[in-house]
């Protein structure tokens, strides 16, 4: 790294200071408004993995950034790259991912005159981010990535946008280099944490639902334990299963879409609900519905590091600002509430294994044993990546998670799964890594897949095709029973497709090839894709096309 106050062009001033930040690897569409910051990343330590669309490339700096807690960075340029981005920068927002999105922009001349490409960048991401900018002076450009990445990753994490003119980046300035400064974690107060534990104590039906983002291995282990010193049941919510361990006998399921009525049933049963570094947004309370809003009619404690969130949508009973990773930490070290639970933790976690446990689903393809399969084959450290779609409900309900993780979209981007596969397999290369993809996901961004063989990254891909957009068939199907419109897909041999890059790629059509075929991927020592055909009729675990339409016959 150059020396403080050493004239440089801007361009090696950014990757200075993309240097000073520990950032290892950025991903990118390479774009003429930042050819200098691509000159500057030529020979150094920072990786620098060109991929195939600008989604493709914030997809993966999210997803890198969620298994890793660093932000992850992503380059596009400007106008179109820029506005092909917005989906990984909307992303990172709602999943609450440390993000820091570098855009190249019109030179400094040009602004205002509508120029080529030219969109007021850091006003089009202001509402998508915590914080966007355009930077005006070179000097001030390791100013602006230190408070980026600050800002990125402290509180509840989230995506920085900085727009960086192309005539900025050329030219040269004395520029003092800034270190590091370490994130925020708000903790819990002594007097909250007291309070939190007069209230769990009164309860007689307590449950504690964990989610958001910024958790560390430290940070779940402490979950498990406050769970076991008080023999609390412990859910989480949308594609959040690896916050606690699937096979614990607290853990009493997820609330996503689909999720199990019993529990449903259990949490609105509770007396108390603990919300540990969630939102409780519209998925995770199924569409507002879990206690009554504004003013919950049970005990809500709510802890989130954002103090904006705590009371915007419902008022709790207690409202504590920490991040849950802190606030785990510290209630692990509280003694017991001393509560008669232990009969309400087991009734809640049997029903999470009956639902978790794999059942027949019918077709000549069986995904419900599918599951079974890689639940036993699956590595018990493996990364797991869904994308959006129906298909998603067999892996998130069947997998078990904790020691592997889970990445997904909990924004229901499409697209996300195959490159978060990419850059899981990149980040953590001795991990195996599934993904699991719709045929309507897998025709957005399954082009990364040549940057998966570029740059020696192995992912098993899963693709899930029933000729549909499944997720909207089954809306569709419940309101307006066999008017079929814009839902159907005609696909291409996915196998044959995935072998034109490179990948090993086989075509599953019945249950019984499924094992053998999925052996041989987790063995390729490349990336492979498996393509699944399956039942159209078969929308989801617990439903099918024709259920749906007699239902609605019905009513």
């Amino acid at each position: 790294m150059n020396a403080p106050g050493r004239e440089r062009t801007g361009g090696r001033i950014l990757i200075d200071a993309l240097l000073g930040q520990g950032v290892k690897r950025v991903y990118c569409v390479p774009g003429e408004s930042y050819l200098e910051a691509l000159d500057a990343l030529h020979g150094n330590a920072i990786q620098v993995v060109a991929c195939r669309h600008e989604s493709g490339a914030t997809f993966m700096a999210e997803a890198e950034a969620k298994l890793t807690g660093r932000p992850g960075v992503a380059f596009a340029t400007r106008g179109p790259g820029a506005a092909n981005a917005a989906i990984g920068v909307h992303t990172a927002r709602q999943d609450s991912t440390p993000l820091v999105l570098l855009l190249g922009d019109v030179g400094r001349d040009f602004i205002g005159r509508e120029a080529f490409q030219e969109v007021d960048l850091a006003a089009f991401f202001a509402p998508l981010c915590k914080w966007s900018a355009r930077v005006e002076e070179a000097s001030r450009l390791p100013e602006y990535l230190a408070r980026a990445f600050h800002v990125a990753a402290s509180g509840r994490p989230g995506p920085v946008v900085l727009a960086l003119p192309e005539d900025l980046l050329r030219e040269s300035a004395l520029a003092l280099d800034v270190s590091p400064l370490a994130a925020n974690h708000p903790a819990p107060s002594v007097v909250g944490l007291v309070e939190l534990r007069k209230l769990l104590a009164a309860s007689k039906r307590p449950l504690a639902i964990a989610g958001g983002g910024g958790w560390t291995q430290e940070g779940r282990a402490a979950l498990r334990a406050f769970a076991e010193i008080n023999d609390l049941p412990v859910a989480v919510t949308f594609r959040r299963q690896d916050l606690f361990a699937g096979d614990h006998p607290g853990f009493a399921g997820d609330l996503g879409l689909g999720p199990d009525p019993a529990l449903i049933a259990t949490a609105k049963e509770a007396d108390l609900l603990l919300l540990i570094g969630t939102r409780m947004g519209e998925i995770a309370s199924q569409g507002y519905s879990l206690f009554a809003m504004p003013v919950p009619e049970k005990t809500v404690i709510h802890i989130h590091p954002e103090a904006e969130e705590l009371g915007r949508v419902f008022r709790p009973t207690l409202a504590i600002q920490a991040d849950g990773d802190s606030c785990a930490k510290a209630l692990a070290g509280l003694p017991g509430a001393n509560g008669p639970w232990a009969d309400w933790r087991a009734k809640a976690n049997r029903a999470r294994l009956a639902w978790a446990t794999p059942q027949p689903t019918g077709g000549a393809l069986d995904l419900g044993l599918a599951m079974g399969v890689v639940e036993r084959l699956l590595p018990a450290d493996a990364i797991v990546t869904t994308d959006a779609g129906n298909f998603a409900g067999w892996p998130q309900r069947f997998l078990t998670f904790g020691g592997r993780r889970l990445l997904g979209p909990t924004c229901g981007a499409m697209g996300y799964g195959v490159p978060a596969a990419v850059a899981a397999s990149l980040a953590q290369p001795e991990r195996s890594v599934l993904a699991c993809v719709g045929d309507g996901g897998i025709l957005m961004t399954g082009n990364e897949l040549a940057t998966a063989l570029q740059q020696g990254a192995k992912p098993v891909i899963l693709v899930f095709d029933n000729g549909m957009y499944g997720t909207i068939r089954m809306h569709q199907e419940g309101r307006h029973p066999g008017r079929v419109v814009g839902t159907q897909l005609a696909n291409p041999d996915f196998a044959l497709w995935a072998r034109s890059f490179g990948a090993h790629a086989e075509t599953v059509t019945r249950t019984e090839e499924f094992e053998p075929a999925l052996a041989r991927a987790l063995a390729a020592g490349k990336a492979a894709l498996l393509h699944l055909k399956t039942d159209p009729n078969i929308i989801t675990p617990r439903a099918t096309i024709a259920d749906l339409r007699a239902k609605a016959a019905g009513q």
